[in-house]
């Protein structure tokens, strides 16, 4: 006759070999804080012995009604979640923030060009989302905030109903980069920008696109450099803007390429993101352009690569920005589960200015 197989050892199993209660065992696993680490490592081998694999995530997820899982929604490609420097920052602060807590990331990237469908939000087993820079109108916003579960928005867009926020004054951050410029007597400026729109626009912006974008974060960014330019005498029509589509090493070279020879005038570049900085830099550099002697250049975001090469940037507190959004999601989804009213909150973070070395005066 065919030998039955053994039954699969439990929680309980443990706790009876060892003469502890089933909570004894599980804090083990679950939190390890209450225990001594003689008992914890005393219950963990017994456990091995046994062959007990630990406790079934999916009983837990319907014990406590959490996945242990937060969803973070990127409207990028996946690498760029691990080769833009700001993003890993940000989630770097998010995975801080959760650390210990037993709860995981799930990243949810949707592409700058995807439009439909919105099944990887719809579909995610999570117990909320954070929402990474996307435009107001985005339809992977649409569909976690229909899935009726905690949201925290990062950077845009803001003041959505039902969600928490997190970001910076855009506008007012980015003005100590345009100032710099202005001081050291530079009136020839052409800006560069990422996206400013959810459709594919890669080239020179005028006021009417600005207008109408819909990323705030850029437009919000521009317009602060353009409200430093008026302010100095500079007519803000004549200040030439370059927007790419695509935020990568390749396509910052190629916007730095067009504004600079569409516009040989210029002497200082002013950019909304690090990333466009050095595709200037490196444009420079291939071209023989000397930086800052021939051209003056300003980033924003303060990565450890910009800050390496001496950029002149405004640094923003990238990795803090990542803990709170988690640590609102975090208050969120236990508010949610206790039935807890709460107010949404909104968080503003401040941001440095970095001299650099990359602003000299106008030639």
């Amino acid at each position: 006759m065919p030998r039955r197989n053994k039954s699969r050892p439990t929680l309980a199993t443990v706790a009876a070999e060892l003469g502890v209660s089933r909570t004894t065992v599980s804090n083990a696993y679950n939190h390890p804080e209450q225990l001594s680490p003689v008992l914890r490592r005393k219950i963990l081998a017994k456990a091995r012995a046994l062959g007990y694999p630990g406790p079934n995530p999916a009983a837990r997820s319907l014990r406590t009604r959490r996945t242990g899982a937060i969803g973070v929604v990127l409207t990028e490609h996946l690498t760029y979640a691990f080769e833009d420097d700001a993003s890993v920052d940000f989630l770097a602060g998010v995975a801080e923030a959760t650390s210990g807590t037993q709860t995981s990331l799930t990243l949810i990237p949707v592409g700058p060009d995807a439009t439909s469908p919105t099944a990887p939000v719809a579909a995610a087993v999570v117990d909320g989302f954070i929402v990474y820079s996307v435009a107001h109108n985005d339809p992977y916003l649409k569909a976690a905030l229909a899935r009726g579960l905690p949201v925290v928005i990062c950077g845009q867009p803001r003041a959505v109903p039902g969600a928490d926020f997190v970001g910076l004054d855009e506008r007012e951050a980015i003005k100590p980069a345009a100032r710099a410029l202005l001081a050291r007597g530079h009136r020839s400026i052409g800006v560069l920008a990422i996206r400013l729109l959810s459709r594919p626009t890669t080239g020179p912006v005028d006021a009417a696109a600005l207008k109408a974008a819909a990323l705030h974060i850029q437009r919000d960014r521009i317009l602060g450099i353009l409200d430093e330019c008026q302010d100095a005498g500079i007519d803000p029509s004549t200040v030439p803007v370059v927007t790419t589509h695509i935020n990568d090493p390749a396509n910052a070279r190629r916007a730095a390429e067009q504004l600079l020879t569409q516009h040989p005038e210029i002497t200082a570049v002013a950019c909304t993101t690090d990333s466009m900085a050095l595709g200037v830099l490196d444009y420079a550099s291939a071209r023989g352009i000397r930086i800052p002697e021939d051209l003056s250049v300003t980033g924003f975001d303060g990565v450890g690569r910009a800050l390496a090469e001496g950029l002149t940037t405004i640094i923003q507190p990238n990795v803090r920005k990542g803990q709170v959004a988690a640590a609102l999601l975090d208050a969120a989804v236990s508010a949610q589960l206790a039935g807890t009213p709460r107010e949404k909150s909104r968080v503003i973070l401040p941001t440095e200015f970095h001299p650099g070395r990359t602003v000299a005066a106008a030639r």
